[in-house]
């Protein structure tokens, strides 16, 4: 939302903006109620929804985070923390290209330079697993294409 009204505030300047350069504003605002009752609970159950993914990858792979300089999980859960947050203010705002550019193309070159990929691939896998669980089907519906691009940029 805030990136396509920078946008159009730059289209229009100058003249009114036309009914389908709004359609947009139409169609979020419309969305608020469900984009701000999936904030607030992912914001009340991001400790849980970290914890019991962690829990889900251990179960599938117990030397998960491992890697050749040892046990990574404080590192990943502060990384994931940072980027449950991110998703979470990129669906309130319907913003998937601040959460893209501001956290994820960092995190990629991270993951990659400490290779987290592995790691990264199997959260993504798992985390909408366990977020399903903590939001109505609706939520997740808005939340699912932000998760997707956190599984593409990461994994």
């Amino acid at each position: 939302m805030l990136t396509q009204l920078k946008r159009l505030s730059i289209e229009a300047d100058g003249r009114y903006a036309s009914p389908q350069e709004l359609q947009f504003c139409d169609e979020y605002f419309q969305s608020l109620p469900l984009r701000l009752s999936a904030y607030q609970k992912l914001k009340e159950s991001a400790d849980e929804i970290i914890a019991l993914t962690e829990l889900k990858m251990r179960a599938i792979d117990p030397k998960i985070f491992i890697n050749s300089t040892g046990d990574f999980t404080p590192t990943w859960k502060k990384d994931i923390e940072q980027l449950v947050r991110y998703a979470a203010a990129a669906l309130l705002f319907n913003d998937s290209d601040r959460l893209n550019e501001g956290l994820l193309i960092w995190h990629s070159t991270i993951a990659k330079s400490y290779k987290f990929d592995r790691t990264c691939k199997r959260t993504f896998q798992v985390m909408p697993e366990v977020m399903r669980e903590y939001l109505s089907p609706e939520e997740f519906d808005l939340l699912s294409p932000l998760l997707s691009l956190n599984g593409v940029v990461l994994g």
